[in-house]
């Protein structure tokens, strides 16, 4: 409790800091001074939430490190980033990016873009706050017989908090501390596991090379998720979404002042990415060994294996406390960049409110309240998730956005503005329907290749619903 306090005193001290403004320029784009090698940073944290540190080591028993094909597949979608969506939204040089879409096709699509998102971000980002959140309640607060909503507000009132001030000015700086928190206290643990096991670093290397779970390629099935051709592909799209389509990471690549200093950024960011990854699922092969070795009865859920271990004394109080620390920074960097994200398309595509402090300040708090909600309600349903359900989720909201863009980059037809919000809402439908008769009638089960799919059907509806005019007015 006291490391958890300490953590939150740090992060209102840089709020305090950094964080002073009168309007909402610095709320919305940071005044556009952010150094990029600390926003390259931040966003590190930013990508790696709660989940994530406990799934990825997870994962490992089923698939061991074929992940890493699809962390391959994000490098050259941050790549592509760079180089094609980066310079359109410096260009456009608006506080939200989905102003692009009212720019291209119109209204109905620029509203059908935010809300697509908005959606998807409050959903995606209060499953990450609740699985941090049930973590430390079981850990901590239970023992103390205070109510889970409690927690949950708490952790949300937090965020909100040191938010509230600065928005994305604040959250460059802060999440540079969580980044680096969260990486330490990553590597800390599996040096601690290691020492459990006897291991030193060469030792590490060495069984992790050779474990059962060092298979990096999957050729042979076809008809497995995990195949290589889906991993890597549904990796470029993922990152493409989540990162170049996303308002919040992107909000966050636009306070640096110069495009070259942002792609500077995001190759930097997207490179780094691969060795955290591969860090993560060693540490899930030293995880199930160790347990091997001492004859640990593992829980059937592989997200429920690294808080085992690491709060109910398997491990010692250092890897306890390393492993809270983890957490509480990816839970926090990854929740306020969404809740600032969320304020700042609200305000500026929904409501078109950009420049009322007092409309932004009560939309920040609403945004605190809904996650709030969407996490209630998440429990009632008594479920836990993992990593690919939040991408499988990613592949329904994000598709027709993917589709949307591709279609106003690639070509120059005109679509039917009025005709958008249908094809979006009904392409996620359809994408669904067929991956049900693909698996009952074919065999196929599909994977994160969703995304793709679910983003060619709402450009084949573009498509057929378009103009025969171009952009620039030629038959």
């Amino acid at each position: 409790m006291v490391i958890l306090l300490g953590y939150f005193g740090l992060l209102m001290l840089i709020s305090a800091l950094v964080g002073k403004q009168k309007g909402n320029d610095g709320f919305f784009t940071g005044n556009k001074k952010s150094p990029w090698y600390v926003v390259s940073i931040g966003m590190i944290g930013t990508s790696i939430s709660g989940i994530t540190f406990v799934s990825v080591p997870g994962m490992v028993r089923d698939n061991g490190f074929l992940y890493m094909q699809t962390v391959i597949g994000f490098f050259v979608g941050y790549i592509l980033i760079a180089k094609i969506l980066l310079p359109l939204y410096y260009r456009l040089n608006a506080p939200s990016i989905y102003v692009y879409l009212k720019d291209r096709f119109g209204k109905g699509a620029y509203k059908t873009g935010a809300w697509f998102f908005l959606i998807s971000k409050a959903i995606s980002a209060s499953i990450r706050v609740y699985v941090a959140a049930l973590i430390l309640h079981e850990s901590i607060f239970s023992g103390w017989n205070v109510p889970f909503g409690v927690t949950v507000i708490a952790l949300i009132l937090m965020i909100w908090l040191y938010t509230f001030r600065g928005g994305i000015k604040t959250i460059v700086w802060v999440d540079v501390l969580q980044s680096l928190c969260m990486i330490g206290a990553l590597v800390l643990i599996l040096f601690q596991l290691g020492k459990a096991m006897n291991l030193d670093v060469a030792g590490m290397v060495k069984t992790v090379g050779s474990s059962k779970y060092f298979n990096l390629v999957e050729w042979s099935d076809w008809g497995s998720k995990q195949h290589l051709f889906k991993q890597f592909f549904s990796g470029i799209f993922i990152a493409l979404v989540m990162t170049g389509l996303d308002q919040g990471m992107i909000q966050k690549n636009r306070t640096i002042n110069k495009l070259e200093k942002a792609q500077k950024n995001m190759y930097c960011y997207g490179f780094a990415f691969i060795p955290v990854n591969f860090i993560f699922l060693s540490l899930g092969t030293l995880m199930y060994l160790f347990a091997s070795q001492k004859g640990i009865t593992l829980p059937d859920s592989s997200d429920e294996v690294l808080p085992m271990l690491a709060t109910q004394g398997y491990l010692n109080t250092t890897v306890t406390i390393l492993f809270m620390i983890g957490i509480v920074s990816a839970a926090f960097s990854s929740a306020d960049t969404a809740m600032t994200a969320m304020t700042t398309s609200f305000c500026v595509d929904i409501l078109e409110k950009e420049n009322d402090v007092k409309t932004r300040q009560k939309v920040h708090f609403l945004m605190a309240m809904l996650f709030i909600v969407i996490i209630f309600i998440f429990r009632a349903a008594n479920s836990t998730t993992l990593i690919d359900a939040i991408y499988i989720m990613v592949s329904y909201t994000y598709g027709p956005l993917l589709g949307l863009y591709g279609f106003g980059l690639f070509t120059k037809k005109v679509a039917n503005d009025r005709y958008i919000p249908i094809i979006a809402v009904s392409s996620p439908i359809l994408c669904y329907l067929l991956q049900i008769i693909s698996n009952r009638y074919f065999g196929y089960q599909f994977g994160y290749e969703l995304l793709m799919l679910n983003g060619l059907l709402t450009f084949c509806g573009l498509w057929f619903t378009s103009f025969k005019k171009s952009v620039h007015g030629n038959q």
